[in-house]
């Protein structure tokens, strides 16, 4: 099983991802191609891929010309029926791949916030069995529209999409479930100052506050979550590549 990996931030590895998708029998090949990684023309030689988040604007085609051949590149594989896995940005590029827009959202999101699972997810292969609420890590400030033909399958109250389906292969989230509790209290330790400029010093403060005791409050939940659907994604890539799922189904983007 190959995999490729897009990797958006020299800060935002594959992570626990990665390492349950190994575990899986999968071979990652990394590239970040905003640092200078030139994307393949086509999906020959990989049977998924994963998107993977960072701070970039989903839109912004100016400062990230790697973005357009990008969203190109996610099309041929969803046209080729090999799954895609975005998180965080890597789930808005996937909704724009497909024709949605990506705006600001209404709240700045950060910490492991509630997010519930629709009752679409409950019957969705990658979601199913698994608590309706769950606490995930968040760190973002932008939301994406839902495609049209696309399944929402997470929730929340600040955040309409977190998380959707287009076709029978594409999963695209907003939530950061891919990354390990030393990753998330890394960017906290680390990245205090992009919440300072975000938040003021006293509402980071408090953001910071909140987030440390979220991560040992739910954050082992929150790697089983990532431990699951990891499993199951990395099932339905093996089934794509013997020929068992149909063609993937869903409008495509101009």
């Amino acid at each position: 099983m190959q995999v490729l990996v897009i990797q958006n931030d020299a800060h935002s590895p594959i992570s626990l991802l990665g390492d349950y998708l190994q575990a899986a029998g999968a071979k990652l090949t990394t590239l970040l191609p905003h640092g200078g990684d030139k994307l393949p023309s086509t999906p020959d030689g990989f049977d998924g891929a994963v998107i993977l988040g960072g701070p970039q604007h989903a839109h912004d085609d100016a400062r990230f010309p790697a973005f357009l051949p990008m969203l190109d590149l996610l099309r041929a594989f969803h046209e080729q029926t090999k799954p895609l896995l975005g998180l965080c940005l890597g789930g808005q590029l996937m909704a724009r791949a497909f024709g949605e827009k990506v705006r600001v959202n209404d709240a700045f999101e950060f910490g492991f916030l509630p997010i519930e699972i629709t009752p679409e997810g409950r019957e969705d292969p990658l979601l199913a069995g698994l608590a309706p609420r769950q606490r995930i890590m968040q760190w973002h400030e932008d939301t994406f529209g839902l495609p049209e033909g696309g399944v929402r399958l997470m929730t929340g109250t600040t955040c309409l999409n977190q998380a959707f389906r287009f076709g029978r292969t594409a999963y695209g989230f907003q939530c950061h479930w891919e990354v390990s509790m030393d990753l998330a209290k890394h960017w906290v330790e680390n990245f205090g100052h992009v919440l300072q400029n975000k938040l003021g010093e006293a509402g980071a403060t408090e953001t910071i506050t909140r987030a440390k005791g979220e991560f040992e409050k739910y954050g082992r939940r929150a790697n089983d979550f990532c431990r699951v659907v990891t499993q199951r994604w990395a099932d339905l890539v093996t089934a794509t590549k013997q020929g068992l799922v149909e063609k993937s189904g869903g409008e495509q983007a101009a």
